[in-house]
């Protein structure tokens, strides 16, 4: 796991070395082992490197690393998994090799097989650069489902990349103007989803794809893998019975899990006792000789605790488990970090809680395993049962009385609702907090919509912004409209998996175990294990209700169900209090009219009337709050990048 960067610059100019360094520098902590650059002959490209050394601690491991044949140089950040096969075919191919890195594979499989079909030969996370000498090119690549990031600028015959968002600012000098587009998504959904970012001009190379800058220009990213193309296949070749796919899937998880143990450092795995880590816990467990590292945060708050839940599992399985429990007062203070460490703004609250298991993690091991993927996977999220179920009645219901019902439950505060459900016997957690969610789900116009509200921060986020910045198209409901033959969960997934797990689920992780120089694997998103998942049927997935229903049969093979079963806790912590509580003076000064008016990005009378409410206790409104006041602290930040 490392950082990235590099430049090609127009023909009648040359790489300015001072400006790849800096560009470099501010990827140090993603890279803390080493670096290295290379710069072209002709000085029109310059790469760069960080180093975060895993496999082949020697020298033989460092980047830009040129191919055997002197045609291709890469720099590379992630793993491939399979390099140990790949090399073997290669040397029976005639190549030669001096040292045991992966990344000395690929540049050996490039001169063999080329870039486009050494791609699909990989298996692993990764974003990568290579210059191709005798075509003059340079090629960006990012893994089959968007693990590691890849940003990257094509103008005026130059192109930029790197692993953030920061070295291309560096590179400018200058800031770019903030994206309308890219400010309202942020503000709808948490974060910025791909192929667009917070800046103008700068993109995000999807997942599963590869683009190729020649002649001054960038070609359009050319998908070699994609979600529904391997959804659809694995729904024409459905598993017919249970037992054969219990079997498949427990082999399938095992090959990954195995793969991603590789390492010449310390490993170990995060570990919250829910059925996603602790699948990959125990197959951990299962295929090692001696105890397996764990790591899991603990909460002094009951609603926001699952450490209790990983130490029984822990107990189980015979791990060496760490655990540390935090206080409010140490999960706020990683707040004024926040905006440095995810590079763009982000606001999915569980970013506190994921740096500080991942600063614990870091004390002990390099490298950690972590359960990310299975909600989508093995559909896990409530939605996927609600939202099929809740749309089936809606779309029905006319428009006016759709506008009635909202408006009569949106009316009492969050404490009245929650009173109301105390009083007739309602154990429903957080009832204020989802009535308002009904409400604002109620005007939805179809099931995309519908979705798309109910996983939104601020459902029309327009209200939210100055003309300037308003933007009304809604980025992945215009481009994933085309799934309609699927049934609703299925959908769902798909929807989910290119969108909130690429750009809210692995983005929090790989920033936040970036941030300490540890590397982040997910195994349950090794795509051989997502291509069978598809196999699965949707009925062996939720059954009566009950979500990941196979996955969890699969696991109670290896963990008593009684340690496992519970219901689903989010990995979060309970910004609503702090805002009106602790928090409170320091967001008053990101939410003064004053300075929302002077920035120009903010309609100033509707974010405060939203703290109003929120601080007078009649509705929650920390999500969208969160994502205000992330968006003024990298707003600050970023200021001082150039």
């Amino acid at each position: 796991m490392c950082g990235i960067a590099g430049v090609i610059v127009a023909e009648n100019s040359n790489v300015d070395r001072a400006r790849l360094e800096a560009m470099s520098a501010v990827l140090t902590h993603r890279g803390p082992d080493g670096s290295g650059h290379w710069i072209s002959q002709d000085g029109h490209v310059g790469l760069v490197h960080r180093r975060l050394s895993i496999i082949d601690l020697s020298t033989a491991g460092a980047q830009p690393m040129a191919s055997p044949s002197g045609r291709y140089t890469v720099t590379f950040n992630g793993e491939i998994y399979n390099f140990v096969s790949l090399r073997a075919q290669l040397e029976t191919l005639g190549a030669l090799f001096r040292g045991h890195s992966d990344t000395e594979v690929m540049v050996a499989a490039f001169d063999q097989w080329g870039i486009p079909e050494t791609l699909t030969r990989m298996d692993g996370m990764f974003a990568l650069a290579v210059w191709d000498a005798r075509e003059q090119s340079l090629t960006l690549a990012r893994d089959r489902v968007g693990i590691k990031p890849l940003f990257y600028s094509a103008a005026e015959g130059e192109l930029s990349f790197a692993s953030e968002l920061r070295p291309l600012v560096v590179w400018r000098g200058a800031l770019p103007p903030i994206s309308a587009q890219g400010l309202t998504e942020f503000l709808r959904l948490g974060y910025v989803p791909g192929p667009i970012s917070i800046f103008e001009g700068i993109h995000k190379l999807p997942p599963g794809s590869y683009a190729v800058f020649q002649n001054g220009k960038l070609s359009p990213p050319q998908i070699y893998w994609n979600f529904p193309q391997a959804a659809r296949a694995g729904m024409a070749d459905a598993f017919e019975n249970e037992t054969d796919a219990l079997d498949a899937l427990d082999v399938s998880l095992r090959n990954a899990v195995s793969s991603h143990m590789v390492a010449d450092v310390p490993l170990g795995a995060f570990l919250s006792g829910g059925i996603d880590s602790s699948m990959v816990v125990a197959l951990m467990q299962a295929q090692s000789a001696r105890p397996v590292k764990t790591f899991s945060i603990g909460f002094n708050e009951v609603g926001y605790n699952e450490a209790v839940h990983a130490a029984a599992v822990a107990k189980h399985l015979r791990t060496e488990h760490t655990e540390l429990y935090v206080t409010d007062a140490d999960a706020r203070a990683v707040i004024p970090q926040l905006a440095d460490m995810y590079d763009e703004p982000f606001a999915d609250a569980s970013q506190i809680p994921t740096f500080l298991v991942s600063k614990l993690a870091r004390e002990h091991v390099t490298v950690a395993l972590s359960g990310d993927g299975g909600d989508e996977l093995f559909a896990g999220y409530n939605r996927y049962v609600f939202v099929a179920k809740f749309w089936q009645r809606l779309q029905y219901m006319p428009a006016p009385i759709r506008k009635i019902f909202a408006q009569l439950l949106a009316a009492p505060s969050s404490d009245t609702w929650d009173k109301f459900f105390r009083t007739i016997g309602s154990s429903l957690p957080m009832a204020g907090q989802k009535m308002h969610k009904i409400a604002a789900i109620l005007p939805a116009s179809s099931l995309l919509a519908l979705h798309s509200r109910l996983v939104a921060q601020w459902a029309v986020p327009e209200n939210a912004l100055r003309p300037a910045f308003q933007h009304r198209a809604v980025l992945w409901e215009t481009s994933l409209a085309s799934e309609a033959d699927l049934p609703a969960p299925a959908r769902q997934m798909l929807w989910d998996a290119q969108t909130y797990m690429v750009d809210d689920i692995l983005t929090k992780l790989d920033r936040a175990s970036m941030r300490v120089g540890l590397e982040a694997r997910v195994p349950l998103l090794d795509h051989h294990v997502v291509e069978l998942a598809w196999r699965i049927p949707l009925s062996m997935k939720l059954r009566d209700g009950e979500s990941k229903w196979l996955l969890k049969q699969l696991l109670h093979r290896y963990v008593p169900k009684e340690l496992v079963e519970r219901p689903k806790m989010g990995f979060s912590v309970p910004i609503d209090a702090w805002l009106r509580g602790p928090l409170r003076e320091w967001a008053e000064q990101y939410l003064s009219a004053a300075r929302l008016q002077s920035e120009g990005f903010f309609n100033a009378g509707a974010v405060r009337q939203t703290w109003e409410q929120h601080l007078n206790g009649s509705i929650n409104r920390g999500g969208m709050l969160w994502t205000v006041l992330m968006f003024q602290l990298w707003w600050e930040r970023a200021r001082a990048w150039v």
